[in-house]
């Protein structure tokens, strides 16, 4: 058996070798294997989707080994709807997660993810890092659809066998910081997570660099988890779903110095609109509160005094920027590493290779941060599926995540389950220019009584905000509606005007208003 080294800084004298069988590695396979990379917060930026500035080399290319979907869409812009859908190909309305709280199974037991799926048709599945969101299944990562324990990179994955303070920070001046706070948390009698949550209320910087090699951050140390289990799937006579979740570019943005070298702050794009669109609802916005959490940012505008938005200085904004771009660039180093082992040992000719962030993110444009929207720029999210036989290429096809699942069966030649609420995108594989769907369908809910549907074809989008509770497994009709808007992508890409009442564009709103009605129709037969 040959060794290659992966890495040799988990600790003072410890290697992680990763077993080379070039034997085993080159046996054929009957069916292909699947990697399933799921990225937490990564909008569509990357070199591959025509953003020139960053610094993506690695998911460039992988879109150049397969098909790079520019008009995919997210099911809800926020992680566990989002992710909850995906993985069962069912959208929001039918498995009840819209929020961050709601167990999975505990609405919908019978519920079967894709992991599960694989592992039921012969496949070895296994999965590392945030695939599902934590707080939506149990604390096994849904044991169901695994077929061994849910894999957790140990003190030995990481630099010098040194976690990140507060789940996040290795710069050794925030390490003291937090170190203070838990020790105040000690002496209030709490420790573990209860005093990480305790030091988290005073002290949670938004950014972070450090002089620190990949793996003393989580993402790294679960990158070389994740070759170790590469190679050892290899080795089994099944084929494998392997599916590996990466927390960045989430907040706090926390990188290695490296890659925030890549970038200069003073040249990173401000959104060149950061204001409410013209005649939209206040419905449409939120107070962009994920980011206000964080104890750097500046209480500049107060809740009650401005009804959306944040209000962020420009030097505020132009580091998050830098830190979003360096957070991306550092898991595009990670992704680097798994495609070269897969092409190295030769895995790559037999391997499905899907990437995906969860949704899109808001980086100051309309003054809104983070997600929580039916805006262009939180539910359009990236998708790349490579696949043994197919030809590489871009597709303007209109896709959503509920599509990824019939189209991993197909690719692997397993049964789709019956009632799945996507399409195989198998026909925009076999030819970019085909098209399985007129519009993507998007939906975020404003409290308990509120619910915003969005329908995105190639160039419009129409956004429904509904009242009483709607949800669109129940009877539609127009005295429920609160608001709608309109935007047309062609003409005003940033979104600035809210057109819904435009004469100009009553035969598009008729149109798309009869689409929208007909969805919810279809959607009383779940």
């Amino acid at each position: 058996m040959k060794y290659r080294i992966i890495s040799g800084v988990l600790g003072n004298a410890l290697l992680l070798v990763v077993p080379f069988n070039a034997g085993a590695q080159k046996k054929k396979i009957e069916k292909p294997n699947v990697l399933f990379i799921a990225i937490d917060d990564l909008k569509p930026e990357m070199g591959a989707y025509g953003n020139s500035l960053i610094h993506t080399p690695n998911m460039d290319r992988l879109a150049s080994m397969g098909t790079i979907f520019l008009e995919n869409h997210c099911q809800q812009a926020i992680s566990a709807p989002s992710r909850v859908s995906l993985l069962t190909g069912k959208r929001p309305d039918y498995t009840k997660v819209w929020d961050l709280n709601t167990q999975m199974r505990e609405i919908r037991p019978e519920t079967v993810t894709i992991p599960q799926h694989f592992k039921e048709n012969g496949y070895h599945a296994a999965g590392t890092g945030k695939i599902f969101d934590f707080r939506s299944v149990s604390r096994e990562q849904d044991e169901q659809s695994w077929s061994e324990p849910y894999l957790r990179a140990g003190n030995k994955y990481y630099q010098n066998g040194q976690r990140p303070m507060l789940y996040w920070y290795q710069n050794p001046e925030n390490r003291k910081i937090a170190q203070k706070y838990i020790e105040k948390a000690n002496e209030k009698g709490l420790s573990g997570n209860d005093a990480i949550q305790y030091a988290l209320q005073y002290f949670k910087p938004s950014v972070e660099a450090a002089d620190v090699e990949d793996n003393a951050y989580n993402d790294g140390a679960m990158t070389l988890l994740a070759l170790e289990t590469l190679a050892r799937l290899a080795s089994d006579k099944k084929p494998f779903f392997f599916a590996v979740g990466y927390q960045l570019p989430h907040l706090p943005f926390v990188a290695p110095q490296k890659y925030w070298d890549l970038y200069n702050r003073d040249e990173m794009p401000l959104a060149p609109f950061q204001e409410k669109a013209k005649n939209s609802p206040e419905i449409a916005y939120h107070n962009s509160g994920e980011l206000r959490s964080y104890s750097d940012i500046p209480p500049l505008v107060s809740f009650s005094d401005q009804p959306y938005g944040i209000g962020l200085p420009e030097y505020k904004q132009k580091e998050l920027i830098h830190g979003y771009y360096a957070s991306t660039s550092y898991v595009d180093a990670q992704i680097g590493k798994l495609l070269d082992y897969l092409e190295e040992s030769g895995l790559i000719e037999n391997t499905i290779i899907v990437l995906w962030g969860d949704h899109g993110w808001h980086l100051g444009d309309h003054d809104l941060w983070c997600k929580h929207s039916n805006f262009e720029q939180a539910t359009r999210s990236p998708l790349i599926i490579s696949a043994p036989g197919y030809q590489p290429g871009k597709t303007q096809s209109v896709s959503e995540f509920v599509d990824v699942f019939p189209t991993l069966c197909e690719l692997a030649g397993i049964p789709v389950p019956d009632k799945l609420d996507g399409l195989s995108l198998v026909p925009v594989l076999e030819n970019p220019k085909n098209e399985i769907k007129e519009f993507a369908v998007s939906q975020y809910p404003r409290g308990q009584n509120i619910m915003g549907y969005s329908i995105r074809n190639k160039r419009y989008r129409l956004t429904y905000w509904i009242g009483d509770g709607f949800r669109s497994t129940q009877p539609y009709n127009d005295s429920l509606l609160v608001a709608k808007e309109l935007y047309d992508y062609k003409r005003d890409p940033l979104e600035t005007e809210n057109i819904v009442h435009r004469l100009r564009y009553r035969r598009v709103y008729r149109k798309m208003s009869r689409q929208i009605t007909g969805f919810f129709e279809s959607q009383l037969k779940q």
